[in-house]
């Protein structure tokens, strides 16, 4: 979540002051770290006051306000907007809302993969004794199983809005991405403009792999869809100004402002003055630079704000965002650090592990963004599979990981086993959801975060 620093509007004026926002995050290796953010799926485990299985409002007993008025009585600092807790902080880490009540935790950037590991252990603990009672359970899923999209209640936050009001008029499932979906993320530094192309152009060259060991959303409105990963297909139709991939990261040259040209050029959402969101119609943010809006001009925290509403499936802000995998099982979360970390702290595993796809085209990798989330680990790349490039990209991993964090080594293994036996998350849950029926009381307590089932 990006919480909007109205005090930094220093005005900006030309494109220089935008690549430096790049460019002065810059780090040396000593000070790497690596964050993990991810999103849990709350549902009513109990009939109490709706249906099992059903979605919780903001409001009411067992409602997403009451979760976040637990944190805050645990010492979480409440972040209020129009009268509603929409975020909390301590110290380097944030909880905050989705649209349709996903609740992502955001951890803090960390140096040692095991460490992040207690602390997402200690947060699950908490959400269990915080929700128990309310009848709430915490489902670890890249897509809400039950119901559809008009079943769940939207969060009272104002960036929202407008966003629902957006979403329509770019895709046809952006909707779906904001009230249905939840993924597990990992944000990752970089030393200087090479390093930070070399991490991005490997991130682009693996994510449809990355994306098939965890994808983790085959049922979609209550059925078995066919698809792995329907998150990462919703995706695909939602906004291809601002989500998908881009090709200009496989060309040479300063990232930075490649970067910037291509975000200036991606149709704001909205500006931010005075504790509110107003709505702009078709104006890019190199338009709104250039001539300004009704008297406003462009700031910093515009520019942080905008970049905020960009969606590729790697990001850059001061900071780069692995964004391509479905949120799993306690395990899978915690293995995604470890995992890119592997691939991407050590310039040898990311120099192989950008090599696997780089003989595709620009056609080609867009077509492989799209038959990945139906097909999985079983999509043909030329005369073979995700599935054996998987395999391949995890040893990179592994090996990259053994360099540069070995004691972190282990935390690999649950998606060395789902490489090494073809068998996902979204297999699992098939698995689950045929023996069951379908039916949420089953379900949900084999679909939950260990004691977040109740």
């Amino acid at each position: 979540m990006h919480l909007v620093d109205e005090s930094d509007a220093v005005p900006l004026t030309s494109i220089d002051e935008l690549v430096a926002h790049f460019r002065d995050a810059s780090k040396p290796r000593a000070a790497w770290r690596v964050g993990t953010e991810h999103e849990l799926i709350g549902v009513r485990a109990r009939p109490t006051h709706g249906a099992v299985g059903s979605a919780p409002p903001y409001d009411g007993p067992d409602g997403i306000g009451a979760v976040l008025a637990r944190f805050a009585a645990r010492g979480w600092q409440p972040v209020i907007e129009a009268g509603n807790t929409i975020a909390l902080t301590c110290t380097d880490s944030q909880i905050t809302i989705e649209p349709g009540g996903q609740l992502e935790l955001a951890g803090p950037p960390l140096d040692d993969d095991r460490s992040f590991v207690a602390y997402l252990r200690g947060h699950v603990a908490t959400l269990g004794t915080i929700s128990g009672d309310l009848g709430l359970a915490w489902l670890s899923a890249g897509l809400r199983p039950f119901g559809g999209r008009a079943d769940v209640p939207w969060m009272p936050k104002l960036r929202y809005d407008v966003m629902r009001g957006y979403m329509p008029k770019v895709g046809t499932l952006g909707l779906d991405m904001m009230l249905r979906t939840a993924t597990v993320q990992v944000n990752l530094d970089y030393a200087d403009g090479d390093d930070a192309l070399a991490k991005l152009r490997c991130l682009f060259a693996v994510t449809p792999i990355l994306t098939a060991l965890y994808a983790n959303s085959p049922i979609v409105d209550g059925k078995v869809s066919g698809w792995q990963s329907w998150r990462s297909r919703i995706w695909r139709d939602t906004d291809r100004d601002r989500a998908g991939l881009l090709p200009f990261v496989f060309d040479d040259g300063d990232i930075f402002r490649a970067y910037a040209e291509w975000a200036l050029d991606v149709p704001m959402y909205f500006l931010y003055r005075g504790g509110t969101y107003r709505t702009v119609e078709n104006l890019t943010f190199r338009r709104f630079m250039t001539e300004g809006l009704d008297g406003m001009r462009a700031t910093r925290a515009d520019w942080g704000l905008h970049l905020s509403t960009l969606f590729p499936e790697a990001r850059m802000k001061t900071y780069l965002e692995v964004r391509g995998c479905d949120c799993g099982s306690l395990e899978m979360i915690a293995a995604l650090a470890p995992l890119c970390r592997g691939l991407l702290y050590d310039a040898d595993a990311c120099a192989a592990a950008t090599a696997l796809t780089a003989g595709l085209t620009a056609a080609e990798r867009e077509q492989l963004s799209d038959d990945v989330p139906r097909t999985g680990l079983a999509t043909r790349v030329g005369d073979r599979t995700i599935g054996e490039l998987a395999r391949e990209l995890v040893t990179i991993a592994r090996a990259g990981l053994t360099r540069v964090a070995p004691t972190a080594v282990p935390l690999l293994a649950p998606v060395e086993q789902i490489a090494e036996t073809g068998r996902t998350q979204a297999d699992e849950m098939i698995a689950i959801w045929e023996e069951t029926g379908g039916d949420p009381a089953k379900v949900i307590p084999r679909l939950a975060l260990p004691g977040l089932g109740r």
